[in-house]
């Protein structure tokens, strides 16, 4: 029989400490593949399997698209690239973000776990928000593991509770605990993949396409959700909802993922820029009747430049009004 011998790791706020912490008490010769999304800024210089081959014996790399699937390895994500699984390689690709990230954890999970099913070990440590719980819910869907680092100990505790919140954990374990019990974890047999429905397969496979880039998936995909009245925070395109379990999802026709949490995150942060375009627009005209004012005050002309003077006062009076709101 297989065994379990896939293991995916989703990490954000924080996670680079826990990570360290982590493959430092790997052992040489762990048997299973380890692969990892930590969150970064799309324009990053990622220096994490550098990081991770000097604290860790096992060997760290960010693989290239096509890279084959070896046993005692590390596969960390580049920035801005998705790190997906197939039988026997590695993939990475630009697809569509989810939850407003790529790498995203939950595709990294989804792609596995519909590979390899019950082989998979999913690991959410420490980060913000709930990247990693639909990901974990397909890896337990599909005759997986779920860990996640205790939340008490987590720097940001929000990824590993919110997987506890929506999904049936297997482990909650403490940074230092991780590793001996991975190690258990891979010498184990497992089960058969559990039967999904035609419906439900189509599902997570078409999802997987998408993060693939196969864009054509994203519009087959969208006329069979449940159509919202929502818009996406990314492109403004119409959502329709996903229902995993107790939790539910949001994708465009584009291909943009996202939980309840991540859309919230994301209305928030359009409407903050949305209020500080209105401030930079209004400031700008301010300056263009002070000008005009000036300029008809220096010909003499003082009842039309006193006009152009109260219209940018007036205008002052709505910026004041709107700057507050950005902070509240």
């Amino acid at each position: 029989m297989s065994k379990r011998n896939i293991v995916v790791i989703g990490a954000s706020a924080g996670g680079v400490y826990a990570l360290k912490e982590f493959v430092d008490l790997l052992p040489a010769d762990f048997s299973g593949s380890i692969f990892v999304v930590q969150h970064m800024a799309a324009d990053a210089l990622s220096s994490l399997p550098e990081i991770l081959n000097f604290r860790g014996k096992l060997k760290a790399c960010h693989p290239v698209d096509g890279d084959p699937i070896r046993s005692g390895r590390i596969f960390v994500a580049p920035p801005d690239h998705h790190l997906l699984i197939e039988k026997g390689r590695i993939l990475v690709k630009k697809g569509p973000k989810e939850n407003r990230f790529r790498p995203s954890i939950d595709a990294l999970f989804r792609s596995a776990a519909y590979n390899y099913g019950p082989r998979v070990i999913g690991i959410v440590l420490t980060g913000l928000l709930n990247d990693g719980t639909s990901g974990m819910w397909t890896v337990k869907r599909l005759g997986g593991v779920s860990i996640i680092q205790q939340p008490q100990e987590a720097l940001y505790p929000s990824m590993p509770e919110s997987v506890r919140e929506n999904v049936e954990v297997d482990y909650a374990v403490p940074i230092a605990d991780l590793a001996p019990l991975l190690v258990e974890l891979v010498a184990q047999e497992v089960d058969p993949r559990p039967s999904l429905s035609s419906v439900e397969d189509q599902s997570i496979a078409t999802e997987i396409k998408i993060a693939e880039e196969e864009m054509d998936q994203a519009m087959k995909f969208f006329k069979e959700g449940q159509l919202t009245a929502l818009t996406c925070p990314e492109c403004h395109g119409s959502l329709v909802s996903i229902q995993e379990g107790g939790l539910v999802r949001y994708r465009c026709h584009t291909g943009h993922a996202f939980t309840a949490g991540s859309l919230l995150s994301g209305v928030n942060h359009t409407i903050e820029e949305s209020l500080w375009n209105a401030i930079r627009a209004l400031e700008e005209l301010i300056m263009i009747l002070n000008k005009l004012g000036q300029v008809q005050q220096d010909k003499g002309d003082l009842a039309s430049a006193q006009s152009y003077f109260d219209r940018a006062a007036k205008v002052q009076e709505r910026v004041d009004k709107i700057r507050p709101l950005v902070f509240e």
